[in-house]
């Protein structure tokens, strides 16, 4: 497990913040007691269109909204980060994941990914390399 995540809700359902979790798949949280009781004791469902998630390293989760930190694995945590990623970089994304199984081009498609700005520790994330090689392609 990581970092916690955090389940919220929106006053706005229509606005453009985080995830709804039901987008992002399965999640082993949503199934938890705790999640249960959170979601009923503020009158709600895991289909609400007013409950959103973001990972840990946002800090988007508006001010004196409800909220609940939620244990996510790492796959569940990279789907989450792949929902939020602009429409741009899901592509650069989809290439990273798909090179764990083949190294050809490797520092030209971290190059690449780097200037569509896939930060270098989602690039770790998602090819496994080692953060000294997308350092090195980030120099070369």
């Amino acid at each position: 497990m990581t970092d916690d995540a955090y389940l919220f809700l929106l006053d706005d359902a229509s606005a453009q913040l985080g995830v709804a979790p039901a987008a992002v798949g399965d999640l082993a949280c949503m199934e938890t007691p705790a999640v249960s009781a959170w979601l009923d004791a503020q009158g709600t469902t895991a289909t609400s269109p007013h409950l959103r998630l973001l990972p840990p390293e946002e800090t988007a989760v508006p001010e004196g909204a409800e909220r609940l930190p939620v244990p996510l694995s790492d796959e569940e945590l990279s789907r989450l980060r792949h929902h939020l990623a602009p429409e741009s970089l899901a592509g650069v994304e989809e290439e990273l994941l798909a090179y764990r199984d083949c190294a050809d081009g490797r520092d030209g498609l971290i190059g690449r990914a780097l200037a569509a700005g896939v930060p270098p520790h989602r690039i770790v994330e998602l090819t496994g390399v080692d953060p000294a090689t997308v350092t090195a392609a980030a120099q070369g």
